[in-house]
């Protein structure tokens, strides 16, 4: 049950959609209506994805990664459109509804399984803060220091409007990134040719092109989006009428976040040398390494990159903690109304983001190749998520006329198919090369 102070705060909301909707003011509409689905994709754009988009243009160029990012993004609209939709119909948040239509022991597998996901993801963000810092000469503990400051300040809001206005116009900031790929000049006809034409999968270890084509799909498409979608959708107070915006604003957001990822994609094809994916490149020295590549403004440029993605990403993905762990507990789980009605929610917000940030400050940890893999444990884990988002926006007695259709249902289970098998591929490549049958990068 909503408490009077969130529900008050939504009203007010509301009241300001519904006059704009009476006065056919579209763009005013969809302005009040935007924050759910552009932080969802523009926060999947976080320093361990932008790291994994730009080895990847480093290790191999524009031909095969390039059109393969802005693809995923496609299937990204897919997954978050029903994520929304389901949110806006139902009023409910993700793991609330697979407590309830699942039982409590569905209900706590997806908040362990994504709390799990969120933690080794929440290091890999203070790691590219950290990387992004290092690079203007800052030590490794203003990165966590940095990260948690945001996470306080945010929390204390009171609505959840201010909490995603706040961290909408730190989002903007993601267009750092295309920034750098302009200064670095890139060849139109070969960025036009690399889409258009779509390289062959290049050669190179097995294992190896499956961690980047995983880690690739988890820099896109990860469980924390699902959780946080539908819970912001609904804190947020969207309804059956809101879909159609919702959909528009998802849309927008799945663009940006692409066109901003292919960038970074550019930005690390400077670096690709001409034995391709046999010159590796080292995640945290990428922003030294463009700077002698393409001159000192592209170096900083990405840097000041990865401290926004990391931050934006941090934000939200220990929001979405909050939401699925508070959603499991039936306890109040809303940025609206005073921090100290709804203490489990902000207390695992803050918790969270404690713990990852003391991670970093472990001398010796292995923060860059944890930035990588936390990329390919999403991608794991994420047919599970996917599985019970399909089940919900499919069900008709839930959902209504806003169900998924046929080919909704195809497209979806069609996303869910190419993500499994490329997760078990992996898993299935790396223990070959474990037992000496497929031999080391």
């Amino acid at each position: 049950m909503r408490g009077s102070t969130e529900d008050a705060a939504r009203a007010r909301d509301r009241s300001a959609v519904l006059v704009a909707r009476r006065g056919g003011r579209r763009y005013r509409l969809l302005w009040l209506l935007a924050g759910p689905g552009i932080l969802a994709m523009l926060g999947e754009n976080d320093g361990p994805s932008m790291i994994s988009y730009a080895v990847s243009g480093a290790g191999y160029g524009l031909g095969f990664f390039l059109p393969f990012t802005i693809a995923l993004f496609a299937v990204a609209f897919v997954c978050q459109e029903m994520a929304m939709r389901v949110g806006a119909v139902t009023g409910r948040g993700f793991g609330e509804l697979i407590l309830k239509r699942y039982g409590p022991g569905w209900g706590w597998f997806g908040a362990a399984d994504l709390a799990v996901t969120n933690l080794v993801t929440l290091v890999a963000e203070f790691a590219a803060i950290r990387i992004g810092l290092a690079y203007f000469g800052y030590p490794a503990w203003t990165a966590a220091a940095l990260g948690m400051a945001l996470v306080v300040a945010t929390s204390v809001l009171g609505r959840y409007r201010r909490w995603e206005r706040t961290v909408l116009g730190l989002a903007a900031f993601n267009a750092l990134f295309l920034v750098a790929a302009i200064l670095v000049r890139p060849a139109p006809a070969g960025v036009g040719q690399a889409i258009a034409t779509w390289s062959p999968l290049p050669d190179g270890s097995p294992v190896t092109l499956l961690l980047l084509l995983t880690s690739t799909i988890g820099a896109t498409v990860t469980p924390w989006m699902v959780f946080f979608q539908q819970s912001a959708s609904a804190d947020k107070g969207l309804t059956r009428a809101d879909v159609r915006y919702g959909r528009v604003e998802t849309g927008l957001g799945a663009a940006l976040a692409a066109v901003f990822g292919a960038s970074a994609v550019v930005v690390g094809a400077v670096l690709a040398g001409p034995g391709g994916g046999d010159q590796p490149v080292s995640s945290d020295a990428i922003p030294a390494l463009l700077d002698r590549a393409a001159g000192t403004p592209v170096g900083a440029i990405f840097a000041l990159g990865l401290i926004e993605a990391g931050a934006v990403a941090l934000l939200t993905i220990s929001a979405s903690t909050s939401y699925a762990i508070a959603e499991s507990l039936g306890r109040p789980h809303s940025f609206n109304g005073p921090t100290r009605r709804a203490v489990v929610f902000h207390s695992v917000n803050l918790a969270t983001a404690a713990l990852a940030a003391a991670v970093v400050l472990i001398p010796g940890a292995p923060l860059v190749a944890i930035a990588l893999n936390a990329n390919v444990l999403a991608t794991v884990l994420l047919p599970v998520t996917l599985t019970f988002l399909l089940m919900l926006a499919a069900d008709r007695q839930l959902m209504g006329a806003a169900a998924n259709t046929r080919p909704m249902t195809i497209t979806a289970v069609a996303v869910v198919v190419l993500i499994a098998l490329c997760a078990g591929a992996y898993a299935v490549a790396s223990f070959l090369e474990t037992l000496g049958v497929l031999p080391h990068p």
